[in-house]
């Protein structure tokens, strides 16, 4: 969560599990945007 927000993504956590269950690549750029924006730092 904290990388989303690094990122400038603001969704919630019952909407980030909504995606991860019925749109697996888009859960995968999202937690990849996370990691960009967590390394960054």
């Amino acid at each position: 969560m904290n990388g989303l927000k690094q990122a400038g993504i603001e969704i919630d956590r019952k909407v980030l599990s909504d995606i991860a269950i019925h749109d697996a690549a888009a859960f995968g750029a999202l937690a990849e945007k996370a990691r960009a924006a967590l390394s960054a730092v």
